[in-house]
C-alpha cells in the first residue's frame, strides 16, 4: 500500500512585475472601493497547468461570475511558472490564487495564502485527481521499479503530479533520481506528447490530462499502460492573499461558494471534475498529505 503523502526555479521580479500588465481588460477606478472591491479590481493568479490560451477563457467565466457577486472587476493572470505565482502573492501583485496543491503548501509559507474553496463534484464532494505514469502498452516496462535506465517525461519543476509525486513513488520503489533519466518537458500536456511521440519510455499523465486528451481525441488509452498511480490527491485549492481585509475575505469566500456549477463548468473540465459541482470550502486541514509530502522529500521554495 501506498503511503498516504502527497505534491520549481526562482524567478526574476521582473516577471512578477508583468503580471501587472497581463490578465482582464478591466480598469481600476478609485471610486470602486469597498469591502468587496478594495482597490478597485481583484487581481486573480492561475497556476499554468494546462496551455494558458485555453485556461484564460475558461476563468474568464469564473471570473465574470465572481465579478458580478462582489460588484468589482475580476482580473485573470495565467502566470509563468509555480514559483512566479507564490512570488506574485507575497509581493501583494496578486489578491487571489489558485495554486497546485503542492504549490499551495509554499504559497502558506512564503505568501501566507489562506485556502477559501475548492471544486465539488456533482455529489457535493471535494474532487481529488491522481498522478500517474504511463507506457506504451508494448513496453516491457511492467512496474514502477521497471523503469530503473529508462526515460522519463515529467511535466514542470514542483508540480504536484507531473514532478514530486512521481518521484516519490520512484523512492518508494527504491529507484533514485540518478538511476533514469528524468526529461522536464515544460507542462503536462508536453509530458503526454513525448510519450505518444515516441520520444521517452514512460512519461508522467495524471487523471486530469489524460480526461482532457481522451476527450480531444489525442490519447487513445488502448495503445498505452498505466504502470503506477498516487493515491488521490484533494484538488487544488483558491487562495486569498493572508494580508487581505477579513471583509475582503469573508466576501470572496461566500461570493465563491454562492457561484452556481454552471460557473465553474469549464474550469472544472481541466480539473476532470465533470459533471461539476458547486465550489466547497476548504481550509488548510485539506492539504496535511502535502506538507507531510514535502518535509519526506525534503523540499523547499527553491524546489519550485
Amino acid at each position: 500500500m501506498k503511503t498516504p503523502l502527497f505534491t520549481g526555479s526562482a524567478l526574476a521580479l521582473a516577471t512578477v512585475l508583468a503580471l501587472t500588465a497581463c490578465g482582464g481588460s478591466a480598469q481600476s477606478s478609485p471610486e470602486a472601493t469597498s469591502a468587496t472591491c478594495p482597490n478597485g479590481e481583484i487581481k486573480f493568479g492561475i497556476e499554468p497547468y494546462e496551455d494558458p490560451a485555453k485556461l484564460k477563457p475558461a476563468y474568464d467565466v469564473l471570473a465574470a461570475a465572481l465579478s458580478k457577486k462582489l460588484e468589482c472587476p475580476v482580473s485573470v493572470q495565467v502566470v509563468e511558472d509555480y514559483a512566479a505565482e507564490v512570488l506574485a502573492m507575497r509581493n501583494g501583485k496578486l489578491d487571489l490564487g489558485q495554486f497546485g496543491p503542492l504549490g499551495y503548501v509554499f504559497a502558506d509559507a512564503k505568501a501566507g495564502a489562506e485556502p477559501l474553496v475548492s471544486f465539488g463534484t456533482a455529489e457535493k464532494e471535494l474532487s481529488t485527481y491522481t498522478a500517474g505514469i504511463w507506457v506504451p502498452k508494448d513496453s516491457p516496462i511492467q512496474a514502477i521499479g521497471d523503469l530503473k535506465g529508462k526515460s522519463l517525461a515529467l511535466g514542470s519543476v514542483g508540480s504536484t503530479s507531473g514532478d514530486v509525486l512521481p518521484r516519490f513513488g520512484l523512492r518508494e520503489a527504491g529507484i533514485a533520481d540518478a538511476d533514469l533519466k528524468m526529461d522536464y518537458t515544460g507542462g503536462h500536456p508536453e509530458a503526454l506528447l513525448a510519450l505518444t511521440n515516441g520520444k521517452v519510455d514512460a512519461a508522467e499523465i495524471n487523471s486530469q490530462t489524460l480526461a482532457t486528451a481522451v476527450a480531444a481525441g489525442t490519447f487513445k488509452k488502448d495503445d498505452f499502460r498505466q504502470v503506477w498511480t498516487s493515491n488521490p490527491i484533494p484538488n487544488d485549492p483558491i487562495t486569498v492573499r493572508g494580508d487581505a481585509d477579513p471583509a475582503f475575505k469573508a466576501a470572496v469566500k461566500d461570493a465563491f461558494l454562492s457561484l452556481e456549477p454552471a460557473d465553474v463548468a469549464k474550469v472544472g473540465e481541466f480539473l476532470d471534475v465533470t459533471p461539476p459541482g458547486p465550489l466547497l470550502e476548504v481550509t488548510k486541514d485539506n492539504y496535511t498529505p502535502l506538507f507531510e509530502l514535502a518535509e519526506t522529500m525534503g523540499l523547499t521554495e527553491k524546489d519550485l
